[in-house]
């Protein structure tokens, strides 16, 4: 069929099962927004292109299937860096489609022209710029596999003006790329999970450390029947917060930097740690040394690069996670673990559930959210802050996709475009925003997006009039000296949503908030809610950085 290579584009993407894309226009990429006039591939204009790609990110990982974000070239390009850059982290699986200046005009500092393939490279697991018109389909499908092959992450696919003008006839086209056929097991795995099933059997203190790649591989139901029916106690990383149902007895809560006590203190005292897709980062480990000393690391991952990158692995499983997990599950038999379960419930007994220092707090406010939606399908967008880890700390996320947080960067202004994307792919949820002020301030105005779309996102904004995380680790370590990190003109956030036709509500005692929940959940579409709390509430427990589990920094 001779077509335009825009129309191409489009073609390929229903092909490729896409119903939603993000994107914002300019010169070099209107062809492709000229062919998605009128066709069934559903385009949400956002605020920013940084809005975009954080909104397919959000999409990806709420769904499971491939983000979509469209930008021209230039500055359309690079604000998609960011966005990216948290994707690849994170690997979630988005495809970023860009215009370039025409191919005779490339290298010549045409106008908005940028090397965006050699910016996005270390970003993305692949890029593509298509000088070929015949190669646009092909490019285009294997773009999408390398992207939810494997270990999932974002591919960007730079597409000349004139490439999208020219016409060409795409007959005979597979209707897709071929999957790359990735191997189940590599050779020596069925010896290796034969050893690591003996450790997990003699373990006397064994813990299952369940990350992100739990997530991705949709491997949560395995992982919990692995658990109950080895008896095995599981800690998350902030990334696999979901991936247990968080009222599940075996679930001891988030491990790492700002982790619950128990979790840590079982993590720490371990002798056999079953990791499932962790990469073992700085803020789930500490100081590495000591992190592993003593122990048996079983690393379960899909990704060879990730084993003994950061802690090496006695048994590394490297392979399809639902797959090594059953097995296990068969092989391990588990000796008498009442003992070190007493201690784990001695911790929990112990240490109290983390809470402010005033009667209106953030965990007061994770706690409402658990009481009044606890039975509800909600699903849960963090920005990045203090508020980020009340939440991971105190929110009971009992569904995989249920919680949804830029872990890797820590990209402040995450938040609110990626909950747009969730909320878009998922209508038969609630998409609850938990947001801080200084977060808000960065991409606040996707709320123009949520209003147009009619959304119905509650935003919940933690507000201290501070960047609050900068104040606390100011407080801690840079002997209470505030530098840049105090907000002391207080936003009119209630004004801000109004400006977009979005009901706010601002709360500063636990009734006001509980009545204003309440209400939002009743309206149909989206609200804000704005908790004022005080600035010295500190996020606790807290690890020293590059500190031992147990190494503990009082944040008073």
């Amino acid at each position: 069929m001779i077509m335009t290579g825009a129309q191409a584009i489009v073609e390929c993407l229903s092909k490729q099962g896409v119903d939603i894309v993000f994107g914002y226009p300019g010169g070099t990429i209107l062809p492709l927004y000229d062919a998605l006039y009128g066709s069934p591939v559903r385009h949400i204009l956002t605020v920013h292109e940084q809005g975009a790609a954080h909104a397919a990110d959000g999409y990806a990982r709420a769904s499971g299937k491939v983000g979509v974000c469209i930008a021209t070239s230039g500055p359309g390009a690079t604000n998609l860096v960011t966005g990216l850059a948290a994707a690849f982290m994170d690997s979630v699986p988005v495809v970023a489609i860009t215009g370039q200046v025409q191919t005779n005009l490339i290298g010549r500092d045409a106008f908005q022209e940028i090397d965006i393939t050699g910016i996005t490279m270390p970003i993305t697991k692949h890029n593509f710029l298509v000088k070929d018109i015949s190669r646009l389909q092909e490019i285009l499908q294997h773009a999408f596999c390398i992207a939810r092959s494997g270990r999932p992450g974002p591919v960007l696919v730079d597409i000349p003006r004139d490439i999208q003008t020219n016409t060409y006839d795409f007959a005979g086209l597979a209707a897709e790329y071929p999957r790359q056929q990735l191997l189940r097991q590599s050779p020596d795995l069925p010896a290796l999970l034969a050893k690591a099933a003996v450790a997990i059997s003699n373990a006397r203190r064994p813990v299952i450390i369940a990350g992100g790649g739990c997530i991705s591989a949709n491997a949560g139901q395995t992982l919990q029947q692995f658990s109950e029916q080895c008896g095995l106690p599981v800690v998350t990383t902030l990334m696999g917060i979901g991936a247990m149902p968080g009222n599940h007895p075996n679930l001891l809560g988030m491990t790492g930097l700002h982790g619950l006590k128990p979790a840590n203190h079982a993590v720490h005292t371990a002798d056999v740690l079953i990791v499932t897709g962790s990469r073992f980062n700085d803020r789930v480990t500490g100081d590495r040394a000591r992190y592993a000393d003593g122990k048996i690391i079983i690393h379960i991952d899909i990704d060879p690069a990730e084993v003994h990158k950061n802690v090496d692995a006695a048994v590394p499983l490297v392979g399809e996670m639902n797959h090594i997990l059953t097995v296990l599950t068969q092989a391990v038999q588990p000796g008498d673990l009442s003992g070190w379960w007493q201690t784990i419930r001695d911790w929990q007994g112990r240490y109290d559930t983390p809470a402010g220092r005033h009667d209106f707090s953030a965990p007061w406010v994770m706690s409402e959210l658990n009481r009044q939606l606890g039975d509800k399908e909600v699903i849960y967008v963090t920005d990045v802050g203090q508020h980020q880890m009340w939440a991971a700390q105190g929110l009971a996320v009992n569904s995989p996709r249920g919680f949804l947080t830029s872990g890797g960067l820590g990209a402040m202004g995450f938040g609110l475009p990626a909950s747009l994307g969730a909320q878009l792919s998922r209508p038969d949820k609630r998409v609850i925003h938990i947001v801080g002020d200084g977060a808000l301030k960065m991409t606040g105005c996707e709320l123009y997006t949520v209003a147009a779309e009619e959304l119905p996102i509650i935003s919940i904004v933690i507000n201290n009039c501070s960047l609050g995380m900068v104040r606390q680790l100011q407080h801690c370590f840079f002997n209470k000296r505030y530098s840049a990190s105090l907000l002391p003109l207080r936003m009119d956030f209630t004004a801000f949503a109004n400006a977009f036709g979005i009901p706010a509500t601002v709360t500063d005692t636990a009734d006001e908030f509980g009545s204003a929940l309440a209400r939002a959940w009743e309206r149909q579409g989206p609200s804000m809610i704005v908790a004022n709390i005080a600035a010295d509430d500190m996020v606790s427990p807290m690890i020293a950085p590059g500190g031992a589990m147990d190494a503990y920094v009082d944040a008073e």
